[in-house]
């Protein structure tokens, strides 16, 4: 089969996170119509995550191309850039405290991120509780997308936007992500300054960085006074049931965590006692390094689908850098054959090497603070 131009192409995008929404709003903007599915049963079923830090050479760059910079800068918060590294007596270790003006890294919920695109795409682009079942047909197209409701529909490019666990990338790649052997478990926060009013003057306006070498803690405040607590810890993937506990048991694994972290102090271990709600458990997955597949004219992966690495602070940047850069190839290429390859000769190298710098990075976050630095990255993009 020729491939097709993109003007005149069937896209289908499987995922409506950051980066299909981003893909998305910039093929509208130039005249390429796509379709995006994603299985959330509606725009607000689910609780989208916490708090995202959009780079200038990369989030933001994308969000330009998107015409929505401005509106993001109307919702980010500059104060989120604030960082501390703490030691487990809550000492301070180090503190970066941004300039007023400053926008490297500003942060904005997921949701609100996920809002923004929205909005700025045509009614029924997105087509929800679609849940992708397969992808078939000839490597050269058209494929069959098949979906758990037992409807199906041809596409000329299928993007695989849909994430860490993609049914997109088994089409062009055998690659799985493996457990890192560290594992999150997030807690929630409400009302920070009226019922958490010690953590809040001990986290700040950003984030907070604490770890022994065995195990730490991130704390990441939110918008509307709510924060985000991630507990991280060199466990096996299913600890839970292995210390015979259940994940609606709150009491039982708070009891077990305490002894985990009995030698800290008890300022910090309200980040582990005080939460509103139950904790939901979070293990770190990554693929492969490096993760590539051989070409295919009629599939695109992006984000975590097609890199997916431990939670450093890249994730959502390089997602959106990559919906851009792929969107922009569509743009201007003659045949969505020429698009893909132009751009995965682009991301794929890119991907590769930021890879290779994280490999193992989920340690990192383990590792006591480096007082010369001010960063203490994690749980971000």
């Amino acid at each position: 089969m020729e491939s097709p131009t993109p003007t005149n192409a069937r896209i289908s995008i499987i995922g409506a996170g950051p980066g299909g929404l981003t893909c998305a709003r910039i093929l509208q903007r130039h005249g390429i119509a796509v379709s995006v599915y994603d299985r959330d049963a509606e725009t607000d079923s689910r609780n989208q995550g916490g708090s995202l830090d959009l780079h200038e050479e990369d989030g933001q760059l994308a969000l330009r191309e998107a015409g929505l910079l401005e509106e993001f800068f109307a919702l980010a918060r500059l104060e989120g850039q604030e960082m501390r590294q703490l030691d487990p007596s809550g000492r301070v270790l180090a503190h970066h405290l941004p300039d007023e003006d400053e926008k490297a890294a500003p942060e904005i919920d997921r949701g609100q991120l996920r809002d923004l695109l929205l909005r700025s795409l045509p009614a029924g682009t997105v087509q929800w509780g679609r849940t992708l079942a397969s992808v078939s047909g000839p490597a050269a197209g058209p494929r069959t997308l098949t979906f758990t409701d037992g409807t199906a529909v041809e596409a000329d490019l299928v993007i695989g936007a849909d994430g860490a666990h993609s049914r997109v990338r088994a089409a062009v790649s055998p690659a799985a992500p493996r457990y890192t052997g560290v594992s999150f478990l997030e807690a929630w926060f409400d009302d920070m300054e009226h019922a958490h009013p010690e953590l809040s003057r001990l986290v700040g306006k950003g984030s907070a960085h604490i770890a022994d070498g065995e195990r730490g803690l991130f704390a990441q405040r939110n918008s509307g006074g709510h924060m985000r607590v991630y507990i991280m810890r060199r466990v096996p993937v299913d600890w839970i049931a292995a210390q015979g506990l259940r994940p609606e048991d709150t009491e039982g694994i708070r009891g077990h965590l305490l002894g985990e972290y009995a030698a800290w102090s008890p300022r910090i271990l309200r980040m582990i006692t005080d939460n509103d709600g139950a904790y939901v458990d979070r293990p770190l997955f990554a693929l492969p390094v490096p993760h590539t597949w051989e070409h295919s004219p009629s599939v695109a992966l992006l984000g975590d689908a097609a890199h997916l690495m431990p939670p450093l602070g890249v994730g959502v940047n390089l997602a959106m850098l990559d919906a851009a850069e792929l969107a922009l190839a569509l743009v201007r290429s003659s045949t969505i054959d020429d698009a893909v390859d132009r751009y995965e000769k682009s991301m794929l190298p890119r991907s590769a090497e930021t890879a290779r710098l994280l490999e193992g990075g989920a340690e990192h976050l383990l590792s006591v603070p480096d007082p010369a630095s001010a960063g203490g990255a994690a749980a971000r993009g």
